[in-house]
């Protein structure tokens, strides 16, 4: 068994999402002293470096999405061979929408010491910049590219009592905020934070119908979303009979069409199956 003594480890990372003044002493002692640094963009990751004044005297290997699977092996090789290993992605947090997951899970599988060096978060930072309720909220990564499953993934948030922080290509932002609106409602509230800590930082607040009338100029640069959660409202199911009747009338089965609707109004999917078959029964017998 490898111990804490014998062991190297594996250490990951916070790096500045824009403004170097964000890079912590840590990041820069780390970089300086690591025997490996496993990186995203080994370019970015050596000019990061010149910027704050440090020589990085350890190997330097790729680490992007496409190769981490087979660069692992290796660094687990370092890692129980006593060396320390940095992972440094682009911007933020290693494994929040970047490579580090599997990393960190193979070395916990060998028993091998992690750690991680805090910083800056795009998450956490439009979390708090958004000016909506977020004691309670949910990461969603980004958003399915194609519409018709976008809106399908919209749905499963329109219950959603937490605010929901999400990632969007800036090319794609106008059509997902349309989206949006059809799904969850013009008047949902919502933040989008573009640019975050950079010199064109901008944050932009209303409702989704006024977003998405803003978004169609086009916005450019990192793009990170807070949707305001889902605010309680008690629906009675009987109420929804005739949303679902109409969804089977189009051909769904009326357990997906109650779980469909029963999804975007916050309410039990058997109460509305109850409330379906007994509205029929009502019918039959007139």
């Amino acid at each position: 068994m490898v111990t804490e003594a014998t062991a190297g480890r594996l250490v990951l990372a916070a790096t500045p999402m824009g403004d170097i003044g964000d890079a912590s002493q840590r990041l820069r002692d780390a970089l300086c002293s690591a025997d490996v640094v496993a990186a995203e963009d080994t370019r970015r990751t050596r000019a990061l470096a010149k910027a704050l004044g440090v020589e990085i005297t350890g190997r330097v290997v790729s680490f992007y999405d496409h190769v981490e699977i087979s660069r692992i092996p290796a660094l687990l090789e370092d890692i129980e061979s006593g060396r320390t290993v940095l992972l440094v992605t682009d911007a933020g947090m290693p494994s929040v929408s970047d490579p580090g997951y599997r990393m960190v899970a193979a070395c916990v599988a060998r028993d091998l010491p992690v750690t991680c060096l805090p910083g800056p978060s795009a998450v956490t930072t439009a979390l708090a910049l958004s000016a909506l309720p977020v004691e309670r909220f949910c990461f969603d990564g980004f958003p399915p590219r194609k519409s018709g499953q976008r809106r399908e993934w919209l749905r499963t948030l329109a219950g959603e009592p937490r605010a929901c922080v999400f990632f969007e290509a800036p090319h794609r932002l106008a059509d997902c905020l349309a989206d949006a609106v059809e799904v969850l409602g013009a008047d949902r509230r919502a933040a989008v934070c573009r640019e975050l800590t950079k010199t064109y930082e901008e944050v932009v607040r209303g409702t989704l119908a006024e977003l998405a009338a803003w978004a169609v100029e086009g916005a450019r640069g990192e793009i990170t979303v807070v949707l305001e959660g889902a605010q309680p409202k008690s629906v009675d199911p009987a109420d929804l009979v005739d949303q679902v009747e109409a969804r089977t009338a189009a051909g769904v089965r009326l357990k997906d069409a109650c779980a469909e609707i029963a999804t975007v109004h916050a309410v039990s999917r058997r109460e509305l199956y109850d409330a379906v078959l007994a509205a029929r029964r009502r019918a039959a017998d007139t």
